[in-house]
């Protein structure tokens, strides 16, 4: 009866909401693979952890009991994991797309002494591992779901630029306005990075205008793809360029576009020695 401590992550987060979508919308998950979960996590409890109808979400007797035991399991496993870390000096960022600029190199040389181990972060989840606590910071763009969690500095201020297959009608341009791709597909993030999702679509820029969602993208190598074919134009940060502009990719700037904000975000309640001490090296090396 060996149970994951993922699984037993998802079975807290819909015993706290008591709602399996809100619970997805949390853990960044998909609702239907949540629903998967939880049932095999029954299945191999050999146990009914939730009372479902079409209305509520209720704990049985069972899972009431389970709450407290998996709260102290992944309480004690983080901890172990924190004193792990702080052993070996170590501390893990997380990054969607390389943050570039410069920026790694110059924090490596001032922590000389401290083992940064980076990890690639799907872009499903805008938090960039943090929400989880597989990270211990993450480079992220704003805005963030939950943003009272979390603390950060800005590390780059960048224009929004349009990526647009090489034979659209608007790649001759030197600059597009917004208001000429109002009409066109966008690519969008998966629908679990929420606020996010929409800052890339510029829903706040179309107000009367709902966007077209051509296809959905979760990383660099499906929007090269995604643009190449046809799928859908795609905002993307002046800083990402040189990742998305490839044979068949052109890259425009936008008018009228606020710009976006790169941050290196980390737990708000995180107050460890060796994190303000990356959080200092980040903000000297900018």
């Amino acid at each position: 009866m060996d149970a994951h401590l993922r699984d037993l992550r998802y079975f807290l987060a819909v015993a706290e909401h008591l709602h399996f979508t809100r619970a997805a919308e949390e853990l960044y998950v998909s609702q239907p693979a949540l629903s998967k979960q939880i049932r095999a996590l029954e299945k191999q409890l050999r146990v009914s952890l939730f009372e479902r109808d079409h209305r509520d979400v209720r704990l049985t007797a069972a899972g009431k009991a389970l709450v407290p035991h998996a709260q102290a399991v992944l309480s004690a496993w983080h901890a172990a994991e924190q004193a792990l870390l702080t052993a070996a000096n170590t501390l893990v960022v997380g990054m969607s797309t390389a943050p570039g600029r410069g920026l790694l190199p110059a924090v490596r040389a001032r922590l000389s002494d401290v083992s940064l181990q980076v990890r690639q972060v799907p872009w499903h989840d805008p938090t960039g591992g943090l929400a989880a606590e597989e990270t211990d910071a993450a480079f992220v763009w704003l805005p963030m779901p939950a943003p009272e969690r979390y603390r950060w500095v800005t590390v780059a201020t960048e224009p929004r630029l349009v990526a647009l297959p090489a034979t659209h009608r608007l790649a001759a341009q030197t600059t597009v306005d917004f208001a000429d791709l109002l009409d066109e597909p966008f690519l969008a993030l998966p629908t679990s990075s929420g606020a996010l999702r929409d800052y890339w679509l510029a829903v706040d820029a179309r107000p009367d205008r709902p966007v077209t969602v051509g296809a959905e993208i979760a990383n660099t190598e499906e929007t090269v793809e995604a643009v190449t074919a046809g799928l859908g134009v795609c905002l993307i940060a002046a800083g990402n360029t040189s990742l998305i502009a490839r044979d068949g990719v052109v890259v425009r700037p936008v008018g009228n576009l606020a710009p976006g904000e790169l941050v290196l975000a980390w737990r708000r309640d995180d107050r460890r020695p060796l994190l303000a001490a990356l959080v200092a090296a980040v903000r000297a090396s900018l």
